[in-house]
């Protein structure tokens, strides 16, 4: 009774208490903002992305946390626990949990207002972390931040009382460990609730103190994997430089823990505005084109203006490009030329033209806000008509990681080895592309699980590539690529499309107006390739296809939507949430749900996953335009599976759009 008293009372005068700025956010064990294990009410710096990793008590918790908005935080968590306990008291050695949690604060801190927050952890995950919380953080002092919150399952195992939603919400369902991924939406805020709490004291930037009361009575863990004596645990925390954090906790009275967080931001590049060499001065007569990474694929004049469009093979941002070419074609073109129209192409396909004053372009290189000048003056037309004359031939060797994640034999395999890479354009939209790749070390061909899926194995039999496979034809494909209209794409492609599947494939994208909705259709024949990587193929062909809607918001979230047939002949949509940032940063999650039962799908229930593209511009300084991309599926299973094709439609013209052209506009005068 002393405890609810105090509590209380907290409540009742907490917001007569008036502060500053309190104590900078940290990360608790679990990856997500936090104390210690408990959450608090704040959020990280909009677009931060935070690695942590912590370990006590013989388990190990990973957790990748991305601020996808300015209020609301994604955690993904894989976490590795031994002797642990499931119902009726079964004992498990080992367990490798993954799990999705989700943290978004409804109310902002004010002079007399504590911030607060709403959260849910393994909802579609095993259950073994699963709970849910309200929880509210108050600047005490400059140096010093309470929290108070009262939460559900997980963070309701010390100090329970009634839930105080009641009828409804007052028993929650048991769960048992099972295979994971579905969403427990009957488990929300039901059953008993308790309160948590804490302090976090911060006497310098570098130096932190963290006392928390903890409501979690580890129901899986206590009296197997440890013996927990208290609620009360203590941390303290070190930051040595901006975005890294460590930590060392004493926790339930019991057990020493060891934690650690490194964050950085997709909108704060580390080398600032990059290293790139700056452009020639508008009438110099020292470079040209190709020294500009520009390669002009066809032009033409029409009375005083001057048609060009242009392949772009150095910039990142559309508009740098264009400014680029601007400046070349200033110092080269004849005087009577008033106007360029440009635009930008990408394997024979071609964006709006934008209409530049050449005089503007002389009145704005040393002008103080030159770009916008620019800008205001420049207009937009259809795309450059003048059929490309330019036949292309690019090649390199590149080194490659392979990696594979959550075997639960071996949670991190992966190979390394080198790559070919082949591509050959020919006026008209026609491209011929390969790649072969060399593996020269790794640990791929070593994994021992086999499939047991009841669907056809069109990509759970992964592993049996690694193992046949050495040098291999990872992709060779010829595709046409159209443009009907302004609007319009298409494509047509045939051959190795991937390490698994071949055949043919048709696509159409119409994007109105090159505006911010796009519509797309694709349809595929296929074959499932052999293990070798070599020309011969298995006896499992499927037809498979898709309709697809996307939309892009002003503040760069963009949705996706795909409906159709997937490898396994099973029927469904995927959603795909993702954001977009203007230096080419792209962070997202999908989910797919189809017409296979989730017992039949196996492990996970159902397809879903992170999707992670960083421009390596951003991480070396200089213009480049290759990214380094990856998608993160917890478990690769055969429901939702679908094809990989290079160069579908919509990433491959969006570059291209007055969109992308007008929101990196900044990097014109570059």
């Amino acid at each position: 009774m002393r405890a609810k008293a105090l509590v209380w009372l907290i409540l009742w005068f907490w917001p007569l208490i008036l502060s500053a700025q309190g104590t900078p956010l940290q990360y608790n064990t679990y990856g997500a903002p936090g104390l210690i294990d408990m959450p608090v009410a704040g959020s990280a710096p909009d677009a931060e992305l935070a690695y942590s990793l912590s370990h006590f008590a013989d388990q190990t918790r990973n957790t990748l946390t991305f601020q996808a908005t300015p209020r609301l935080s994604v955690s993904f968590r894989y976490a590795a626990l031994n002797d642990v306990r499931g119902q009726q008291d079964i004992l498990y050695d080992r367990i490798l949990d993954r799990s999705l949690a989700l943290h978004y604060r409804f109310l902002n801190e004010t002079a007399r207002r504590p911030a607060m927050a709403v959260g849910v952890a393994d909802f579609v995950g095993t259950g073994i972390y699963s709970g849910e919380y309200i929880v509210a953080s108050k600047a005490l002092r400059p140096d010093l931040t309470g929290t108070l919150g009262i939460g559900w399952g997980r963070f309701a195992g010390i100090g329970g009382l009634s839930n105080p939603l009641r009828g409804a919400f007052a028993d929650r369902p048991d769960r048992d460990f099972a295979e994971g991924g579905q969403v427990t939406r009957n488990a929300f805020f039901r059953g008993d609730a308790a309160f948590f709490g804490g302090l976090h004291w911060q006497p310098n930037p570098r130096w932190g103190l963290v006392l928390e009361y903890s409501s979690d009575a580890y129901p899986y863990e206590d009296g197997s994997a440890f013996d927990r004596r208290s609620p009360v645990n203590l941390g303290l925390r070190y930051t040595p430089r901006p975005g890294l954090q460590l930590g060392a906790n004493y926790l339930y009275g019991a057990e020493l823990g060891v934690q650690l967080s490194y964050a950085i931001n997709p909108t704060r590049p580390p080398h600032g505005s990059g290293y790139g060499a700056g452009p020639a001065p508008v009438r110099s007569q020292r470079q040209g084109m190709m020294a500009e990474g520009l390669t002009v694929t066809a032009q033409s004049r029409q009375g005083s203006q001057l048609a060009v469009a242009l392949r772009n093979s150095r910039y990142p941002n559309s508009a740098q490009a264009l400014g680029r070419a601007a400046r070349v074609l200033d110092r080269t073109a004849p005087r009577e030329i008033e106007s360029f129209a440009l635009s930008l192409e990408e394997s024979g396909l071609r964006g709006p033209a934008l209409i530049l004053d050449r005089a503007t372009l002389a009145r704005a290189e040393f002008a103080l806000a030159g770009a916008n000048m620019v800008r205001d003056a420049a207009e937009w037309a259809d795309p450059v008509t003048v059929p490309t004359t330019q036949t292309s031939f690019d090649w390199q060797i590149r080194p490659y990681v392979t990696p594979n994640i959550f075997d639960p034999d071996d949670p991190l395999r992966a190979d390394l080895g080198l790559a070919l890479d082949g591509r050959l354009e020919w006026p008209g939209g026609l491209v011929a592309a390969g790649t072969i790749k060399q593996r020269i070390a790794g640990n791929l061909d070593q994994t021992s699980r086999r499939s047991t899926s009841v669907l056809p194995h069109v990509r759970s039999d992964f592993a049996l590539y690694e193992q046949e496979g050495d040098a291999d034809i990872a992709d060779l494909t010829l595709s046409w690529y159209g443009q009907p209209h302004a609007d319009v794409t298409t494509r047509l492609s045939a051959g190795l499309f991937e390490t698994m599947y071949g055949g043919a494939s048709a696509e159409i994208l119409w994007r109105p107006g090159g505006g911010d909705l796009a519509f797309g259709a694709e349809i595929n024949r296929l074959r499932q390739r052999d293990y070798g990587g070599g020309f011969d193929f298995l006896d499992y062909d499927v037809t498979s296809g898709h309709g697809s809607v996307y939309w892009r918001s002003d503040a760069g979230y963009q949705v996706q939507l795909d409906a159709g047939r997937y490898l396994a002949g099973d029927w469904g949509a995927t959603l795909t949430l993702s954001r977009q940032f203007r230096n080419g940063w792209s962070l997202g999650a999908f989910a797919t749900l189809t017409d296979v039962p989730f017992e039949e799908f196996g492990e996970g229930s159902f397809d879903k996953g992170l999707v992670i593209s960083v421009p390596l511009s951003w991480v070396s300084g200089r213009p480049r335009r290759d990214v380094l991309a990856a998608t993160i599926r917890p478990v690769t299973r055969d429901g939702g599976a679908r094809v990989q094709i290079d160069d579908r439609l919509y990433p491959l013209t969006t570059p291209l759009t007055r969109r992308a052209i007008t929101d990196s506009w900044g990097a014109f005068w570059r």
